[in-house]
This record gives C-alpha cells, sequence and structure tokens, in this order.
C-alpha cells in the first residue's frame, strides 16, 4: 500500500524528520537549484514550526513524495519569502491553508518500482482530502510554470490568482485550490480511469491508502 497520511511538525520524530529535510535538499537545491538555505545536508526554514503540518507518501516506511501545509491565518511564504515578487494582493480572510514544498522522490520512486502509480494525482488528491477532513475552505500555492502545467493536466479546476517572476526571472503562480466536491471526484475519477480495479477502494477518506498495481500508469 501507498499510504498517504498527515504529521504535525511537533510529532516528527527525529529520524522521519531527518528524512524529510534531506529529501528537501536533495531535490530543491541540489535538482533544482533553488535558493534555499541547506544545513548539515538538509533543507528547512522558518515556516518550518510547530503551526506547520507536513503529508507523507509512504511506501514500505519510505517517504516517496511530501508537502507541507501552514493555515494562512499564520505566516506563510506567501505573505513572506515570495510577497515581493507579486504585485500588492489580499489573501481572502477565511479557514484556508498554504501548500509549499511539494515534492515527488524520483530517485526513490525508481528504487521501489513505483514509476508506473499515478504518485502525482494521489498526492494532488490528498490535499483535497487532508482539507475536507479538517474543513478548509481552500488552498493556496505559489508554484513554477511546470509545477502550474502538472496541476493543469490533473484536471484539478485551479485558478490563477497572480502571475509573478521569481529571482531567476522565472515565471510563478500564485494559485487558488479548491476543494469541493467536484474536484475531488475529478481525480478520483482519473486515477479508476486509469485502473478499473479501484472502482472497489475508497479514494475519498483521509488518511489516503493506495493499492499499488502492478501495471498502472506511469505519471511521472
Amino acid at each position: 500500500m501507498l499510504n498517504l497520511l498527515d504529521i504535525n511538525y511537533q510529532f516528527l520524530t527525529e529520524v522521519r524528520g531527518r528524512e524529510l529535510f534531506t529529501l528537501r535538499k536533495s531535490v530543491f537545491k541540489d535538482r533544482l537549484n533553488w535558493m534555499v538555505n541547506s544545513e548539515d545536508n538538509m533543507e528547512s526554514d522558518e515556516y518550518d514550526n510547530d503551526l506547520t503540518t507536513y503529508i507523507f507518501g509512504m511506501f514500505n516506511d519510505v517517504c516517496v513524495c511530501s508537502l507541507r501545509f501552514i493555515e494562512t491565518r499564520y505566516p506563510t511564504m506567501i505573505t513572506g519569502t515570495f510577497k515581493s515578487y507579486f504585485n500588492d494582493f489580499d489573501l481572502p480572510d477565511g479557514n484556508y491553508i498554504e501548500a509549499s514544498r511539494l515534492f515527488i522522490d524520483k530517485e526513490r520512486v525508481q528504487a521501489l518500482k513505483l514509476r508506473r502509480q499515478p504518485i502525482s494525482t494521489l498526492l494532488f488528491l490528498s490535499m483535497i482530502n487532508y482539507a475536507r477532513h479538517y474543513n478548509y475552505e481552500g488552498i493556496y500555492a505559489i508554484v513554477s510554470h511546470p509545477m502550474y502545467l502538472i496541476f493543469k493536466r490533473s484536471g484539478w479546476k485551479i485558478e490563477l490568482v497572480e502571475q509573478g517572476l521569481s529571482e531567476k526571472e522565472q515565471k510563478i503562480y500564485l494559485i487558488f485550490m479548491p476543494v469541493d466536491k467536484a474536484n475531488q471526484q475529478t481525480l478520483i475519477d482519473a486515477l479508476r480511469l486509469k485502473d478499473p480495479r479501484l472502482s472497489d477502494c475508497r479514494l475519498d477518506s483521509w488518511p489516503l491508502s493506495f493499492p499499488v498495481m502492478k501495471n498502472g500508469a506511469d505519471e511521472l
């Protein structure tokens, strides 16, 4: 089973935290060459704190994907790190969350023979399921142009709020991700279309468990 679950920063074990932050350093600094801080072969910042919750995608007790959630009533990357890259904007009042540091570790996916599993769609569905489970109204995020296209191709009806330029003069997007039942069902239908054996598998729950199929579609 590929299990997607949430863990608050306060409950991260030393082993799980080191695994997460080491993977983030490998993805965001080494592979993507983002301007992020790293120390002791790990990447973390001021937003990794007691107000933060992480989604983990686990297979055989190994993390293969993750992202970070912070409620928008607290400081986030949107109102902090990335604010100067956009025109003035105000996030609406309400029960919203920011998603950041989303990644799928391709080396681990390859090593665990998961390349033919729809991990990106599952991770997106986990975002909706988590938000609906905890009664959030929606999700905001700042994403790169390639990630923006991945979200669009998934069928999730994301909304473009603002467009800006990063420190590398590359397009970045502030997006809103609705978490309504229709968008949840769109992603569930996409998964079931790729493998009809999932028709009896409950995919609208949280935490989310996904049976790994040997002949799943290759989305990575």
